[in-house]
């Protein structure tokens, strides 16, 4: 298989599952599912409203693709579009190689009132009347491969590391900081989340939270008001709210 050809990764799941995509951290018992790519698709679509519907997310490679399609949306209402989509390109413009929150502000940059082109790539459908992998699998001999307590941890700077899983604070807060990325850039990706968090839960006050994002996710350019936020959402959550 070609490394090119893989869209994203889904964890114990050949289905195009997107609460179940391959992120920051992986389970010593998982299997992890690689989505290639199938038939192309070129839709026009007429931006009749502010909001299109769509959560993009990307695969860490260059690829960027629909996450969720919200219910009743302007793209929920086009059968062509699926969740799972890799954006090809917009308006012809190439989106291949862009981060998920670029190609989120070029759909949201979109002028309401004209028609626009989307160029995507839905994933190839293959097993679809395979079950789910059951959790706590046995490896050929009988013998169990692991506690399944760990967990390898992958960053963007750095080797992957085997680590204890997320405590229940930072659990709840990578939830409420992935709930934040949605809300103001119409992204969820729980492996920057759970970045942010750790960049987070040390420090003594938003000034230092702040130059952290900065030195560590600059290409970002979070708003004031979204840092500010986030800080807050880690400190409910330390607080158990």
């Amino acid at each position: 298989m070609e490394p090119a050809q893989i869209m994203f990764c889904t964890l114990n799941t050949h289905k195009v599952d997107m609460d179940k995509l391959l992120g920051g951290q992986i389970g010593l018992e998982d299997f992890i599912f690689a989505h290639v790519k199938g038939q192309k698709k070129e839709v026009e679509i007429y931006k009749s409203e502010d909001a299109l519907g769509l959560t993009i997310t990307d695969n860490g490679a260059g690829y960027a693709f629909i996450k969720r399609i919200k219910e009743g949306s302007l793209i929920d209402r086009i059968e062509a579009i699926k969740v799972g989509d890799l954006i090809e390109s917009i308006n012809g413009q190439s989106v291949i190689g862009f981060r998920h929150f670029e190609v989120a502000k070029l759909l949201k940059g979109l002028v309401k009132g004209q028609l626009f082109t989307l160029r995507l790539v839905e994933p190839l459908k293959a097993f679809d009347m395979i079950g789910q992998r059951s959790r706590g699998g046995k490896s050929a001999s009988g013998g169990q491969v692991g506690t399944g307590k760990g967990t390898l941890r992958l960053r963007a700077k750095g080797t992957a590391t085997v680590e204890e899983e997320p405590s229940a604070f930072e659990e709840k807060a990578i939830e409420k900081v992935d709930d934040l990325l949605e809300s103001y850039m119409g992204i969820r990706d729980t492996e920057l989340a759970a970045t942010m968090v750790d960049l987070g839960k040390n420090k003594k006050n938003p000034d230092e939270f702040a130059q952290a994002l900065d030195e560590e996710l600059g290409d970002f350019a979070f708003p004031d008001e979204f840092v500010f936020d986030v800080w807050g959402a880690i400190g409910d959550a330390k607080a158990g709210r």
